[in-house]
């Protein structure tokens, strides 16, 4: 699952994992974890001043609670930003063959996700309910189809 803060068109990607992996390729588990909220803080930081630059943002981040995707949906609508919200929810089973078939050939930059950590990983999701959708923007894109 993802769930992304998506502008259509060209825009800056910002995505813990590459930076966690450029800063710190020898951890992994507990150690890493507990080196993601520092960064996405310093990207989060990134993110607002290319919004108020008027550029775009691709928050490539798990964002998994409502609670979360409030916080950075109201700081980015204050600056005036229109924000997109795309999310990315296939069936466990779809999720779980997609995993192995990663963790088989892992990209450079990418860390190793167990089964048990995706397992893990639903129980914490809270997937977007139509209330909350409707806090978002329609991507440009979409609304010309």
């Amino acid at each position: 699952m993802s769930i992304l803060f998506l502008p259509c068109g060209s825009a800056l990607r910002l995505m813990a994992d590459e930076w966690l992996h450029e800063l710190h390729p020898n951890l992994s588990g507990d150690e890493l974890d507990a080196l993601r909220d520092p960064v996405e803080r310093v990207q989060w930081s990134v993110a607002l001043r290319v919004l108020e630059t008027g550029g775009n943002v691709v928050l490539d981040w798990g964002l998994w609670s409502r609670e979360e995707r409030d916080h950075y949906r109201a700081e980015a609508q204050a600056l005036g930003a229109q924000v997109v919200l795309c999310v990315l929810d296939p069936p466990l089973d779809e999720l779980r063959r997609r995993l192995s078939e990663r963790n088989g050939d892992l990209p450079r930059g990418t860390f190793r996700i167990t089964q048990d950590h995706l397992d893990e990983a639903t129980r914490y999701f809270q997937r977007p309910t139509a209330e909350e959708l409707a806090e978002f923007d329609p991507c440009p894109a979409a609304a010309q189809q």
